[in-house]
């Protein structure tokens, strides 16, 4: 019975990467050069509202995942999907020194560290190194974090996702400044917004004069006090990373926290609504992103821990999200539609992709997928 539900997953997850290769191949055939962020009715391309500019990694990130993948497989497409990789990541470059944003994890972790996985180049470790440096000069000694793009006095539980390259950057130059900035950051946003129950908040605010936390707010959450579910993803995720650098256990058990809270209170499928606690009607509308990072969070956290059964039942759960995306959600049975995931949600107050393709959950969506087949 195990063998069968192992052979079943690893068709259907090698079908959903087959219809992932072939979205982005139509991608950057009718739109070349162009990254997107959300789907208006299905369609990546279009005038509409950014808010912040932060995705243009992730299409490229698929690019570098799909590589691997072919790679690994000694596919005849390894070579294609690197040499596009290489073309929609070279444009970052030049944002290595950009201090408009707390997101240059986002933008280089998902490529230029793939790039220097494969091709050992020290040119692209110096592009990661001057990006993790410029994010850390975001910090705020009254306060200990990292402030958001927002304002002085906010933190955003997004930056768990980010600080990740703070951290390559100390151990890759043996800076224990950086390291420390880091470390700082990582324990505050545990302190002030990943509450007892494993739940987080999105942004927290500060007293800029003294440093004093002052109380949890929200952009994209129902309430200041629920739970927005991408949220809680990136917290999922992004303490697994600083463990993984820093083996902190603290935080290790912090991404564990927040995992049982997404499991316990997701439904069987695993896919969340978009908030925990906003009204039920509006639960109905869930956000199939959450889902994909949490999923590949899961997978990744798995391996982290030394309790094999919690390892285990981590990455069965993994397993579960992702089977069920693949199922239930993919765009393969919409013929126009250009994502791979529906189902995302962006920003539910100003009413941007909801119920649509976000470029963040289909990346995610293709890493875990990618993780997932490795091991299978």
């Amino acid at each position: 019975m195990i063998q069968f539900q192992l052979e079943t997953d690893k068709a259907l997850f090698e079908a959903a990467m087959k219809f992932g290769q072939q979205q982005v191949r139509k991608l950057i055939e009718k739109s070349p050069g162009f990254c997107p962020m959300y789907t208006r009715n299905g369609t990546w391309k279009h005038e509409g509202a950014t808010w912040t500019h932060w995705c243009d990694g992730f299409l490229p990130g698929m690019m570098w995942v799909f590589r691997r993948y072919e790679a690994d497989r000694k596919g005849p497409d390894a070579d294609f999907w690197k040499q596009n990789a290489i073309r929609y990541s070279r444009p970052l470059e030049a944002r290595k020194t950009d201090r408009e944003v707390h997101d240059l994890g986002f933008l280089f972790l998902s490529t230029y560290y793939r790039w220097f996985q494969v091709d050992r180049d020290p040119e692209q470790e110096a592009v990661l190194i001057e990006a993790g440096k410029t994010l850390a000069l975001r910090f705020q000694d009254k306060g200990q974090y990292l402030r958001s793009f927002v304002s002085e006095d906010s933190l955003f539980i997004d930056i768990m996702m980010n600080v990740g390259i703070i951290f390559y950057a100390a151990r890759a130059t043996g800076d224990k400044h950086l390291r420390e900035v880091a470390l700082r950051h990582a324990l505050t946003t545990r302190r002030v917004l990943v509450r007892g129950d494993g739940s987080t908040a999105h942004e927290g605010l500060f007293d800029t004069e003294s440093g004093e936390f002052l109380r949890q707010a929200t952009h994209q959450g129902h309430r200041a006090d629920s739970c927005w579910s991408r949220g809680l993803a990136w917290a999922l995720y992004g303490f697994g990373t600083c463990y993984e650098y820093s083996r902190d256990p603290h935080f290790l058990e912090t991404a564990e926290s927040c995992a049982d809270y997404y499991i316990t209170h997701s439904p069987a499928d695993g896919i969340a609504p978009w908030d925990f606690n906003a009204p039920a009607e509006s639960r109905k509308q869930f956000d199939t992103s959450a889902a994909a990072i949490a999923a590949s969070g899961l997978l990744r956290l798995s391996r982290l821990l030394q309790d094999p059964v919690k390892g285990h039942f981590y990455w069965n759960t993994g397993l579960r999200i992702l089977r069920t995306l693949s199922d239930k959600h993919l765009a393969n049975k919409d013929k126009g539609w250009e994502g791979v995931l529906k189902g995302g949600v962006y920003h539910i107050h100003k009413g941007l992709g909801v119920n649509e393709s976000v470029i963040w959950g289909d990346h995610f969506f293709i890493e875990g997928l990618e993780h997932a087949l490795r091991h299978l």
